[in-house]
């Protein structure tokens, strides 16, 4: 029995010798292996190794193997340093890739590339997209020449053919055109009127250029600023040249009987002549509301400019020594360990950093004058201990950076309000500007005559101000439902004393003179309804308007709300405005969100609110959003630079009003997608 036993045992172990074994892996066919090597280490393992980066990653232990799935995103989501992210052939091979086998689990994601990367190529949509860039980015036209960027073209897709100047010229103003077109259609469909603002831009040459921007509220209460042209004209600062380049822009826009207001950025001493002669020029061709009171607007932004400007200007010695000190102190690290050493001797609290100023931004100045006046003891110091420094201004003279701090942080306090609202609706600006009024009045009958010199000057500019637009900026917080005109009368007892009553009655009466305007316009014959939904009921205190929805478009009954609303004008005994000003006010909140507000009481006030809708629109500052603008010297005209100067006018507005234009569609505005999309299985 053994023997046999031993015999089989025998005859199997040879059958097991010469049957062919199976190979332990078959081949790689995943195109994942075009990057690794698999490199043997120690212990019996293998690790996969990349071909460009060099870096290791687990491939096999004894028998298991780790799969190829982090191999694969390795190379496709762009962590090997030595791969661009957006490399068209890793970004083919992640999207057709598959499991192959070699892993015992599937991968839990997988990866595709966009769809733009299987597009068709189109030169023309390649043209369109070059002239956008040259135009939003401000790129010289003659780019399109530069072999270096011609080769770039090239090496992304030979198939393109770079255009010529000529050919780049005619693709912009073709993208112009297209925007302008529905910019028409926009306009259109407008329901209130538009107000402009017109800058001046100058050139080397003798010519110069008139930038008109529109602002309005649409249907859905959302403020726009547009720009409408940009025209060159021979004598830009000419009130005629004004006048024809704005008659010119409303004809072209279909907007001659929509103007309402006009915001002008000129110095103080034109500012008549200007106004004079466009409220008759334009007032003979179109329906002025008010007869033109409030017609023209000066900019808020360019006023608080002009007085810290000038206040700046009036102690320039002194701006001049302690600009002079600082930059003595920063000159050197020893400087300014010294000059720290003195300070934490006086046991100056100041957290405020020395700073230079750019002097075309009087912010930057403010700033340099506010932390100097902290450290005012230690430059009286250093000025005894160091034989090198001698700007050190005097007791007299810190006395009156003092009083000029105070004052123009009011300016930029108030500027620093316009700056933090993106899009500033016109009753803003009303609080901001008595509260200066005021405060320049009561220092310039001060006691002290060092505060009373300093606010003289300014006082006597922004008085100015405050007589050509008080009636403007009252009419708008008038429309702000927390304070209608109730602030006006507290706001103006404060300026005015006794004699308070008869310029409340001015804005009183102005405004009602203005809404009798709007009623003798016909509503529109569709009914005024609006669906408020459920948070009408607690938006910012105001409740009570009605839930409905518009039932004659199915009910048949247009004509009884036609009916309905003609007998309601002559049966009402208090008209919208004088219910609305009856009304209590809304609580003032940090949220509040006036045309959100006119939006839901749309309904309840349908021509009050069509007032409310032109009068918010008014850009009481041509600035807004931008902090080196906004606190800019603001009193001149821009410069065009050479190269936009050379080209053709026609190009030039093409340039300027697309970019314009195109900052505001979707595709611009938001970033591209991703080229690899991550997708969850």
């Amino acid at each position: 029995m053994g023997g046999a036993s031993d015999t089989e045992e025998q005859q199997l172990n040879a059958e097991i010798e010469t049957t062919p074994q199976p190979t332990r892996r078959r081949k790689r066919k995943s195109m994942v292996w075009e990057h690794f090597t698999v490199e043997a280490v120690a212990g019996g393992c293998t690790r996969a190794c990349c071909k460009l980066c060099k870096q290791t990653f687990a491939y096999s232990t004894g028998s298991k193997i780790a799969g190829t799935s982090h191999l694969k995103r390795h190379i496709a989501l762009g962590s090997c340093p030595k791969i661009k992210s957006q490399d068209r052939k890793q970004l083919a091979l992640t999207s057709g890739l598959k499991t192959d086998g070699e892993s015992p689990d599937p991968p839990k994601r997988r990866y595709r590339t966009s769809s733009y990367l299987n597009a068709q190529f189109d030169q023309d949509i390649c043209n369109e997209n070059l002239a956008k860039m040259i135009i939003l980015h401000e790129l010289p036209l003659h780019m399109v020449e530069h072999l270096s960027f011609v080769a770039f073209a090239q090496s992304l897709q030979p198939r393109f053919k770079m255009l010529t100047c000529e050919a780049i010229e005619a693709e912009i103003m073709a993208v112009y055109q297209k925007e302008r077109h529905y910019l028409l259609q926009v306009f259109g469909t407008m329901l209130g009127r538009i107000s402009l603002t017109i800058g001046l831009w100058t050139t080397s040459q003798t010519l110069g250029y008139v930038c008109l921007n529109g602002q309005f509220i649409d249907s859905d209460w959302k403020l726009h600023k547009r720009m409408l042209n940009f025209m060159m004209v021979s004598s830009p600062h000419s009130e005629n040249a004004l006048s024809e380049v704005i008659g010119i822009s409303l004809s072209e826009w279909n907007l001659k009987d929509k103007l309402f207001t006009i915001t002008l950025d000129n110095n103080c001493s034109s500012h008549d002549i200007y106004s004079a002669n466009l409220r008759d020029h334009l007032s003979n061709k179109n329906t002025l509301m008010l007869k033109g009171q409030l017609f023209v607007v000066r900019c808020y932004a360019n006023i608080l400019n002009v007085v810290a400007q000038d206040v700046i200007a009036s102690i320039h010695g002194i701006v001049y020594n302690i600009r002079e000190s600082v930059k003595f102190v920063k000159a050197s690290p020893m400087r300014e360990e010294k000059f720290a050493e003195i300070s934490l001797q006086l046991e100056i609290p100041s957290t405020k950093s020395l700073s230079l100023d750019i002097t075309t931004q009087w912010n930057t100045t403010y700033h340099m004058l506010l932390a100097a006046l902290e450290y005012k003891q230690a430059f009286i110091v250093l000025e005894t201990c160091d034989d090198n420094y001698n700007e050190a201004p005097s007791p007299d003279d810190w006395k009156k950076v003092e009083v000029v701090c105070s004052y123009l942080k009011l300016l930029f306090d108030s500027a620093s309000v316009i700056l933090a609202a993106p899009d500033p609706t016109s009753n803003i600006f009303f609080h901001e500007a008595w509260k200066i009024q005021l405060e320049l009045a009561h220092a310039v009958a001060c006691d002290d005559t060092v505060v009373s010199s300093v606010a003289k000057d300014m006082h006597e500019k922004f008085d100015k101000y405050w007589r050509d637009c008080s009636l403007v900026l009252a009419v708008a917080v008038v429309m702000d439902p927390r304070f209608k005109l109730k602030l006006v009368e507290f706001s103006f007892s404060k300026i005015y004393g006794e004699d308070a009553a008869r310029y409340v009655k001015v804005v009183n009466d102005s405004i009602h003179d203005l809404y009798v305007e709007y009623v003798a316009q016909p509503l529109p014959l569709t009914p005024a309804y609006v669906e408020l939904g459920e948070a009408n009921a607690s938006m910012n205190g105001n409740e009570g308007n009605p839930l409905t929805t518009p039932l004659s478009v199915v009910d048949g009954l247009h004509d009884f709300d036609i009916y309905i609303s003609e007998i309601s004008t002559t049966q009402s005994t208090k008209s919208e405005l004088d219910q609305y000003l009856e009304e209590s006010l809304v609580p003032r909140i940090q949220e509040f969100d006036i045309l959100n507000w006119w939006k839901l009481n749309n309904m309840k006030y349908p021509t009050l609110s069509k007032m409310a809708r032109d009068v918010l629109a008014i850009p009481m500052s041509m600035v807004s959003g931008a902090g080196g603008a906004l606190f800019g010297a603001g009193t001149g005209s821009r410069v065009l630079d050479e190269y936009r100067s050379s080209l053709r006018p026609d190009i030039v507005e093409a340039l300027f009003c697309a970019k314009d234009w195109l900052q505001y569609l979707p595709t611009m505005m938001e970033p591209p997608s991703n080229a690899l999309v991550k997708m969850e299985v």
